[in-house]
């Protein structure tokens, strides 16, 4: 009888030492992934954060701007950075646009940002609007100094807010334009932008 209760007592000692060595690593793997989920969510703008920069920006809290962030967060997800900049164009059936602005990515970093380039679009004149362009898979700040062609058919429009898909080496852009004289075009072509103001659209 003895022997049974020290067998057993030796088994329940031997379960417990498994059970208290099991359960730190289960707290940590915890921990690791809580630790991950915050970084990734750290690196990331949220819908409601992009919202409300882009009403701030553009003074309005119009339903169509919410439906066309909305649409992009669909298509995308999360953007690392936003670029908010003027932008001024001129067209007669073919044009050119010129813009600039400031890229602003989630952790803070900050770059001046120059874009031009040829565009299409189905009316006449001149206008001048104000762009709120979200960034995709961009790691380095720098790297958004490129030529980035127009996703061809992905422009689209609700109650005179528009958005178009720009992609170049796995970043993708997103320009959000509102007001009178929005052109079709914008997401025809390609649009380079720089670090300094070029006059040369091309």
């Amino acid at each position: 009888m003895k022997k049974s209760i020290t067998i057993l007592s030796l088994l329940a000692g031997s379960m417990l030492a498994v059970l208290a060595i099991g359960s730190p690593a289960s707290a940590q793997e915890i921990s690791e992934a809580q630790i991950s989920q915050a970084s990734t969510d750290a690196s990331t703008y949220s819908k409601d954060e992009v919202l409300k920069a882009a009403v701030d920006f553009f003074g309005t809290s119009s339903g169509a701007l919410a439906q066309v962030v909305e649409k992009v967060f669909k298509d995308q997800g999360e953007p690392v950075g936003y670029i908010v900049g003027q932008e001024g164009s001129a067209s007669l059936g073919v044009g050119l646009k010129y813009g600039h602005g400031e890229l602003i990515m989630k952790d803070g970093t900050k770059r001046k940002v120059y874009w031009r380039g040829p565009s299409i679009g189905f009316d006449t004149g001149a206008n001048g609007s104000k762009v709120f362009t979200l960034v995709y898979n961009l790691g380095n700040p720098d790297g958004i100094y490129r030529r980035y062609p127009g996703v061809e058919g992905s422009a689209f429009f609700i109650a005179g807010v528009a958005a178009t898909y720009q992609q170049a080496e796995g970043v993708t852009l997103a320009p959000i334009r509102t007001g009178v004289g929005l052109r079709l075009g914008a997401n025809v072509g390609y649009t380079a932008y720089s670090a300094k103001s070029h006059i040369n659209p091309f």
